[in-house]
């Protein structure tokens, strides 16, 4: 389905109250010492439904980005070492004979003034990227895109579009009505970069992958196919393609680092809670991710290592 959102007016900011805040924060020092446990009845309980067989492979193609060095505890609850990691707002090319997309186009020109006054006050200075980020416009060499797929609508997944106005744009539909449901955009959305542009939905309308429920395969040979990675944002997807090297899972937000994945840890809960629609289906996900670890290359779009390490493999 192909629609074409109104024309509005800036939305107003969505306002996360006095009393969240302190709750996330005072949590804080709880989960670095006491994080969440994993859910190993949950973990048992997942089925492997393997990987549909294709004879088509893709390529992946990380965007150079310029990260920055945070605390390992700020980005991975009760993870302390190594002390710090690199963090980054990464945008991926993923090139198929059928077309050339983007995937997670997060930063446009000018980007603290365009769009993270839109965010609410307590949340800008853990998001403010670098002085030197790239925007994703400068970064795209080469070609040009036939559409953007992001995986989910938070702000630094989606604005890069407001330098590419004439890219049309695929959405998991249950994602696109969250994010447009109601006056005010959800906490990290941002509306401005879905206007004035080609939308095109779909449904995760296909068959359980790996430990996935649900899936669409992109181009009916196989070769990508969209995973469902809900909690974050109830329509988040990951970008699963088949690669010469093997398989590689663009995550996006289901993992902000490799290292939540690999000691299932959960994001401290300054920002989680305020920036997680469903902590609970987030945590969930996680699991998912950490069963099928050793099956495929998982890349979440912050983890600067991890993107660095796709550029060197592809």
């Amino acid at each position: 389905m192909t629609t074409t959102p109104p024309v509005t007016p800036a939305d107003p900011v969505r306002r996360i109250s006095l009393r969240t805040c302190c709750s996330a924060i005072a949590q804080v020092p709880v989960g670095m010492f006491r994080p969440r446990r994993p859910d190993n009845t949950f973990l048992r309980t997942l089925a492997d439904a393997g990987l549909p067989a294709t004879r088509q492979e893709v390529r992946v193609q990380a965007l150079h980005q310029v990260p920055r060095s945070v605390p390992t505890s700020t980005v991975v609850e009760g993870v302390h070492a190594p002390r710090w990691i690199h963090i980054a707002m990464t945008a991926f090319v993923v090139e198929h004979p059928a077309a050339r997309f983007v995937v997670d186009p997060g930063i446009c020109s000018d980007v603290a003034q365009r769009v993270l006054v839109e965010l609410p006050g307590v949340l800008r200075p853990v998001a403010r990227p670098p002085r030197d980020v790239i925007c994703t416009a400068a970064a795209l060499l080469g070609p040009t895109v036939d559409f953007a797929l992001p995986t989910h609508l938070h702000w630094d997944h989606i604005c890069g579009l407001l330098d590419m106005p004439a890219v049309p744009l695929r959405l998991h539909r249950a994602e696109l009505e969250w994010a447009n449901t109601g006056r005010i955009a959800p906490v990290g959305g941002v509306r401005s970069a879905l206007r004035n542009r080609p939308i095109t939905t779909f449904e995760l309308d296909g068959p359980p992958v790996a430990t996935f429920e649900r899936s669409h395969d992109l181009f009916g040979d196989g070769s990508v196919l969209l995973v469902d990675l809900p909690g974050h944002t109830p329509g988040s997807i990951g970008i699963l393609a088949h690669t010469a090297s093997g398989p590689v899972l663009l995550a996006g937000d289901a993992a902000w680092h490799q290292l939540q994945i690999e000691h299932l840890r959960q994001r401290p809960s300054y920002p989680g809670v305020l920036v997680d629609e469903d902590r609970d289906e987030a945590f969930r996900t996680l699991h998912r991710l950490h069963a099928i670890r050793g099956q495929m290359r998982i890349v979440p779009t912050h983890d600067h290592a991890a993107a660095q390490e796709l550029r060197q493999h592809r």
